[in-house]
């Protein structure tokens, strides 16, 4: 997947002294003068704004920024000597970046409400300017912080009403269904049973020359195929940009660069499509099928006469064996021809069967 990057925005640092606002490339806090923190966090602003300066999207470009090594001072990427010290940077620490903050907020930000005194309150504010009470609540309602999914409004119902109860029920009916069935399978018997009847079938398919009509893409067609309609189709889903590809992109969003600006960015991926064709070209199919059938133990195949357009096909064989067991009669269909050959009517069996009726095992009786 690729990332598309749409521009850079400005962020924000909540000063952890007095709790003030202030721009992410500002070291020192607007309320009191406090330097900004190595480790305090940017965030997003209430609204953001695509930067057009060119000199703020060449610090943003330029990566994460660097925290002196000495006087803890903030100093933009590619510093070689602290701005506030002198001291050679090349022990400062980067500032963490790449974390996803959130989806892009390009629509203008709304006033927020204090839910206790009703004073409405400039975007981002964290606490009532009339009364102080705090204004988490309304930044929910705002949109401009995601409520947990543990706060999801709880329900006894389930999507379409259904109540969870219900959903309960219906879950342990179907688990208790399914071990029913198990138990069917795996509990087995053994008895004696005496070969009371045996049958098979060969079939030997004939095939000739005929039009068929496939489909696949225009260029794995086979040479001298007759190509009929075609339609557009997607073909595969690419990373990178490819010529005539549709480009499908995500909801923006930013990520922290480190530097108090954060970088807008699209996930997109690449839709290739192609033409899809219907051809029709000469192959072999099945126009006839020969058969034999017996109840005995000499299976054989049978010998069709074929014209010269013609050729023979798949061959195809079932057997069955039938045991008596005085109370039940049981059907069993080996696998081959070998196994199919040792089951001598008359002869007595150990068989292994299923809670279903089905036999699982056999061997001759002892």
């Amino acid at each position: 997947m690729a990332r598309k990057r749409i521009g850079y925005v400005e962020l924000e640092w909540t000063c952890p002294s007095c709790g003030n606002e202030n721009p992410g490339p500002r070291k020192f806090c607007n309320g009191c003068g406090a330097p900004q923190p190595a480790d305090v966090s940017f965030h997003q602003a209430a609204q953001e704004i695509l930067l057009t300066n060119e000199d703020e999207i060449a610090r943003a470009e330029a990566g994460a920024d660097v925290h002196c090594a000495y006087c803890n001072a903030r100093n933009p990427a590619g510093a070689t000597f602290c701005g506030a010290c002198g001291a050679d940077l090349s022990q400062a620490e980067a500032r963490s970046s790449g974390q996803i903050l959130g989806a892009f907020r390009k629509d203008p930000a709304r006033s927020l409400t204090c839910p206790a005194c009703s004073t409405l309150n400039l975007p981002g504010a964290k606490e009532c300017a009339g009364c102080g009470a705090s204004l988490a609540g309304a930044a929910e309602k705002a949109g401009l912080e995601k409520k947990p999914a543990t706060q999801a409004a709880s329900s006894t119902r389930r999507a379409g009403g259904v109540p969870r109860w219900l959903v309960f029920v219906i879950g342990a009916a179907c688990l208790g269904a399914a071990v029913f069935v198990f138990s069917l399978l795996t509990k087995s018997e053994e008895m004696i049973g005496t070969v009371s009847g045996v049958a098979w079938t060969y079939s030997q398919s004939i095939e000739g020359m005929a039009p068929v009509e496939s489909e696949a893409w225009l260029d794995e067609i086979p040479a001298g195929a007759d190509v009929g309609a075609c339609r557009q189709e997607l073909r595969e889903t690419v990373d990178e940009p490819v010529l005539g590809a549709l480009e499908v992109c995500g909801t923006p969003y930013t990520v922290d660069t480190g530097s108090g600006y954060g970088e807008v960015v699209q996930d997109c991926v690449y839709e290739v499509y192609d033409d899809r064709c219907t051809y029709t070209q000469l192959a072999w199919v099945v126009v006839d099928t020969a058969t034999l059938s017996g109840q005995d133990l000499n299976p054989r195949w049978p010998s069709p006469t074929i014209t010269s357009d013609q050729r023979l096909g798949e061959q195809e064989a079932d057997y069955s064996v039938t045991f008596d067991t005085g109370e039940k009669t049981y059907t069993y269909q080996p696998s081959d021809e070998a196994s199919f050959l040792a089951f001598q009517p008359g002869s007595s069996w150990l068989l292994e069967v299923n809670g279903l009726g089905a036999i699982v095992a056999v061997e001759p009786a002892p």
